[in-house]
């Protein structure tokens, strides 16, 4: 999509080498695809935005136009922009979720006509955190909402990616009945409180799985994310799997991670 980083990220993130984790969504007109740059385990980070009228490389109309920074965060934050991801409520109203480790995972709402923040609400939402300390770092990322019957899940990670087969990510959801929260989990903890019910974990041959995204289709939801192949050096892979929903509205894979058999 881009030929080179673009100018201001450079210049917002020292050492800036690579855009990563993007998450697109279509509303008002456009395609809006938003990124991450940062360096890794730093939380001088930023979220920008690039938009497109079209995803079809062959039309008149196709060009990927970067916008700029939606939001940054500093030393001086405890909270980190990256992991970007947007949902509509039922207004179709976008929200912007993102947040890894510190203060773990916000909310901004944003302009439908920019796609950047909004000016007529400016409050951080927390919607999930864990405890902190020097053994316990709070390792929580990666928030996807999705909204269903009445409800708003949050899906986040839990535990550490990118250390191949060693790796110890693994899934959680929690809901509510607003975008803003709060959110708590199927034995009513709430997640800014540490909950988090388990979708699924590592075992066998895929370590970590993690980072994930829900896509919902006609034909049933499916539950996409990277885990690690633990038979081929731990190669980081996509995964797609059934994403069932059972009798009380919660969220599980097929089959049921081992905690939950």
């Amino acid at each position: 999509m881009f030929g080179h980083l673009p100018q201001w990220a450079v210049e917002e993130v020292p050492g800036l080498r690579g855009l990563w984790a993007p998450d697109i969504l279509y509303f008002n007109g456009r395609y809006h695809l938003y990124y991450s740059a940062s360096t890794f385990g730093s939380n001088r980070s930023a979220i920008g935005l690039a938009t497109n009228q079209t995803l079809d490389p062959s039309s008149v109309n196709y060009a990927w136009k970067d916008q700029g920074k939606v939001i940054g965060s500093s030393r001086a934050d405890d909270w980190n922009a990256i992991d970007p991801n947007v949902v509509l409520d039922e207004a179709g109203q976008p929200w912007l979720s993102f947040g890894s480790f510190w203060g773990g995972i916000k909310l901004r709402k944003l302009d439908p006509a920019t796609g950047k923040l909004s000016t007529q609400d400016e409050t951080l939402y927390a919607l999930a955190s864990r405890p902190r300390s020097k053994e316990l770092p709070g390792a929580v990322e990666a928030p996807a909402i999705v909204r269903r019957e009445g409800y708003y899940y949050l899906f986040v990670s839990f535990d550490f990616c990118c250390r191949g087969a060693k790796s110890t990510y693994n899934i959680r959801v929690g809901r509510s009945r607003r975008v803003t929260g709060p959110y708590a989990d199927r034995g009513g903890r709430p997640m800014t409180e540490g909950g988090g019910t388990l979708v699924i974990e590592g075992g066998g041959r895929w370590a970590g799985p993690g980072h994930c995204a829900v896509l919902r289709t006609k034909w049933g939801d499916k539950l996409v994310y990277h885990a690690y192949d633990a038979e081929w050096r731990g190669t980081p892979t996509l995964r797609i799997t059934d994403l069932l929903w059972d009798k009380e509205g919660w969220p599980t894979v097929s089959p049921p991670p081992p905690a939950l058999r």
